[in-house]
């Protein structure tokens, strides 16, 4: 190593770099995956599973090698030539400052763009050392500007290309006198046109380190139209006859591996009758929990008065479904006479949790409290005085209800846009997310500055995993802050959000203009939400404390990052006692 001197700078940055990667993935991926979630196409354990796989995937295997120096290019570099360990400092307080922010908006379950909370960081930092006028603030340059702009270029763009997917699907699938049939027919295309999009995203965005800029315009088409065509083959070949027999005739027997069956499915005999006293359920209800305006109208119930109507009308379905209200009633009246929970009472009966017989136990449950969780009916619950969720049962209400076998259709679509999405991120914005940690390893081996630094696998791996340990055990919290609060969630409208927000992505990174992940995926929910025809059906509070949130992020991480650079650089220097 070339500063052995200053192992504390890069020892201090691996702790807050980790810090950084693992707000990345408690506030940033799981933002991604709220749509998912909130509509029921994945489970938080499935969502959670994919976004492992495909995000470390991504930043390990496809993830960016070079990344610059300084994000964005902000901040010249020229300027730290003759002093890197200064540079390095800088970046130990760009993460500084980034870190402590995104963990203080990921506490109070504030989505933010986490891309510009380390360029906030990196701001704070240039202007303490080269000054203002040594941070690049004009569009040309890609400055400060760009980054202002993009909180309006961004969910605008993906707001109008998810209401334009949402209105194909509504009005020619969801609508129609049989949208079953409809929505068989428009699978094999959709799988199509989402495969190809998102093998641009892959081949734009996320794949920076195939070095594919050489390639000519043959190739790329070549390559994206034959992923769409060799997917939509497929689809029509094993996926449409499956799904066609599950749920034209409510196939019990069926199981996902009859899919290898193709063709032959349809020559399959008739639908044995189930076991006597056996509910049997093709699909899940995508709209269980949610009121529609007719329940309430029905009802006559007056919102102020019961604020949570979902939860009531969940906790009713589950008793009628056999989980009996004796029982509860039993459970009340025995607590009531004890004066003690049923929980306590279990927990004083099975003793203190450090036990050796209780200890996995217990370890296991603090592994699993970030995923054992119902997002859905935690969306669903108000907590009293809280003024951003509103009167979710309106505003849920006027949100019209589809057929739920169609909706079942389009749960495979959104899972497809999710992991691949994932795929992307993990490919680009993971590495670039971890390059201070690079330009600080970088600068204490060698001693050098480069406006190019290279990424090594270990930090890409490093980066990775603190990811994954976020979103495991903390991802619950933004995925409940948002979904279902935002508008009403169904995996149609779910797949037109994440598609819209794919699309901007891709068009972005081809017109050279900045957006988030984040504001592009709030930005397609509230196109959709406005498909409703009704400005209530979407949530402007929510809307509302997410931009607060894009406004305030690069002002703190600057002025964080700044203000420990400037004391530091600043500081009196102790010489000695005086002799």
């Amino acid at each position: 190593m070339a500063l052995p001197q200053y192992d504390y700078i890069f020892a201090l940055g691996m702790i807050f770099a980790f810090l950084d990667a693992w707000n990345i993935g408690a506030n940033d991926v799981a933002n991604s995956f709220a749509t998912s979630v909130s509509s029921r196409s994945l489970t938080l354990k499935q969502a959670m599973m994919i976004a492992t796989v495909m995000e470390f995937t991504g930043a390990v295997t496809v993830g960016a090698r070079v990344s610059d120096t300084i994000r964005s290019k902000i901040v010249g570099v020229n300027a730290f030539v003759d002093q890197p360990a200064v540079l390095a400092l800088g970046m130990l307080c760009a993460l500084v400052g980034s870190s402590t922010w995104l963990t203080v908006a990921t506490a109070i379950g504030l989505p933010v763009s986490t891309t510009h909370c380390i360029t906030g960081g990196v701001i704070g930092m240039g202007i303490a050392t080269v000054g203002v006028n040594g941070v690049s603030w004009s569009w040309e340059k890609k400055g400060v500007a760009q980054i202002v702009a993009s909180w309006v270029i961004a969910p605008a763009i993906a707001g109008g290309f998810a209401a334009c997917i949402f209105l194909i699907t509504k009005y020619g699938v969801l609508k129609r006198s049989n949208p079953l049939k409809w929505g068989l027919v428009m699978v094999p295309i959709y799988f199509g046109i989402t495969s190809g999009i998102l093998t641009m995203l892959i081949v734009w965005k996320g794949a920076a380190s195939l070095d594919l800029d050489n390639w000519n315009v043959a190739q790329i088409c070549g390559t994206i139209f034959g992923v769409a065509g060799a997917v939509m083959l497929l689809i029509v070949t094993f996926f449409l006859p499956w799904l066609y027999r599950k749920l034209q005739y409510d196939d019990w027997t069926i199981r996902w591996y009859h899919i290898f069956q193709g063709p032959l499915l349809l020559k399959r005999g008739p639908v044995p009758d189930p076991p006597e006293g056996i509910n049997i359920q093709i699909v899940q209800d995508y709209y269980r929990g949610h009121a529609t305006r007719e329940d309430l109208e029905a009802a006559h119930i007056n919102q102020n008065v019961i604020a949570n109507m979902e939860h009531f009308k969940a906790t009713k379905e589950a008793q009628l479904a056999g989980e009996g209200a004796d029982d509860i009633e039993a459970v009340k009246r025995s607590a009531k006479e004890s004066g003690k929970t049923l929980e306590e009472i279990e927990k004083e009966d099975a003793g203190p949790w450090y036990l050796p017989k209780n200890l996995p136990k217990a370890l296991w449950r603090a592994f699993m409290h970030g995923v054992d969780r119902d997002v859905v009916e935690e969306q669903s619950k108000v907590q009293d005085g809280s003024r951003l969720v509103g009167d979710i049962v309106d505003m849920h209400a006027r949100a019209a209800h589809f057929d739920n076998k169609t909706e079942h259709l389009y749960s495979f679509l959104q899972v497809l846009t999710a992991a691949t999405s994932s795929f992307a991120h993990g490919a680009n914005d993971v590495s670039n997310a971890i390059g201070p940690l690079a330009t600080i390893f970088l600068i204490w081996n060698e001693g050098t500055v480069a406006k190019k630094s290279p990424v090594p696998v270990w930090v890409l791996v490093y980066g990775g995993a603190g990811i994954v340990i976020g979103l495991w055990t903390y991802g619950y919290n933004i995925m409940r802050n948002l979904g279902n609060r935002l508008t009403l969630h169904s995996p149609t409208r779910g797949f037109s959000m994440e598609l819209g927000s794919a699309v901007t992505v891709v068009m972005a990174t081809r017109l050279a203009i900045p957006v988030s992940t984040t504001q592009c995926i709030v930005g397609a929910t509230m196109g959709v939400a406005l498909c409703n025809g009704e400005f209530k059906a979407l949530n402007w509070r929510m809307v509302a404390w997410c931009y607060a949130g894009w406004l305030i992020t690069l002002p703190i991480a600057g002025i964080i990052s700044g203000c420990l650079m400037g004391i530091i650089i600043n500081a009196p220097h102790w010489s000695g006692p005086a002799v």
